[in-house]
């Protein structure tokens, strides 16, 4: 008894602390820059809605969630078809290398986004992929895509052979065996692959500001652009995180139970 009691309590004490950042967003956001440079307030005193007016009708601050939205869906759409054959052939065949290749894949993503960035820049100022969506969703795909295999494989690998042998005996061709009866099998492998790069591409930074300028600007670039002559935008700024928050609880909301299977069954 006395030892739930202490469970409970420090489960408490980490969800009260996990929460108090969010709750303190949520409260700047509806406060002005005056209330919020006053002084300490637990609440608003003088409610308002004003912060978010002002993104919903400030096209730059809106165009960012639009285009944030857009090169996100486009690189996690390119992660899972690159990724999903090239787990696969990991998974299913031996070749020569396999080993180092498969690691080498995932020491891509130990590197820092920064050492990428004066390439990309060149690359994609020659060829006129400058502040267009597809430049940051592929630069996006250098991280995400080795992440992917890596995830995809591990629940590919736990599918035994012999289901790839009946499928072929009983007349199916590789792509109507991919797709009708493999796919399925490892939805909740493809649940979690697609959370994380949602959430990498959603979140990164660097890449997405260097990359960018005027017509493909994510929200995360324009937030930290926030400062006018009179000084930082508190309140319209927190109004912003706040909106920044909901796209990653609406994909957790909707892939909850593959990433809860991801987790206990797969390589995360």
């Amino acid at each position: 008894m006395k030892q739930t009691r202490s469970k409970n309590i420090g489960i408490t004490i980490y969800i009260v602390l996990l929460l108090t950042p969010i709750y303190w967003l949520l409260n700047m956001s509806f406060k002005t820059n005056q209330e919020i440079l006053s002084g300490l307030t637990l609440w608003p005193e003088n409610f308002t809605f004003a912060n978010y007016a002002v993104i919903f009708t400030d096209p730059s601050w809106y165009n960012g969630y639009l285009n944030s939205m857009l090169y996100v869906s486009i690189n996690v759409v390119i992660t899972l078809l690159v990724a999903l054959p090239a787990a696969y052939a990991f998974s299913r065949y031996k070749f020569v290398g396999d080993k180092h290749l498969f690691f080498w894949l995932l020491s891509n993503r130990m590197a820092p986004p920064a050492v990428f960035l004066l390439p990309f820049f060149q690359l994609y100022s020659s060829i006129g992929l400058f502040d267009t969506h597809i430049a940051v969703a592929l630069a996006h795909c250098l991280f995400n895509v080795p992440l992917a295999v890596w995830i995809l494989e591990g629940f590919m690998s736990g599918v035994p052979r012999e289901y790839d042998e009946m499928a072929y005996i009983d007349g199916y061709s590789f792509p109507k065996f991919f797709v009708k009866i493999f796919l399925p099998m490892i939805r909740s492998g493809i649940g979690v692959t697609a959370f994380f790069a949602f959430m990498f591409s959603w979140v990164e930074l660097l890449l997405a500001r260097t990359l960018t300028s005027v017509d493909a600007q994510p929200i995360a670039a324009i937030m930290t652009r926030t400062v006018g002559a009179s000084g930082i935008d508190w309140g319209v700024l927190a109004a912003a995180g706040v909106l920044t928050i909901i796209p990653g609880i609406l994909v957790i909301w909707f892939v909850r139970n593959h990433v809860a299977t991801g987790f206990a069954l797969g390589r995360v």
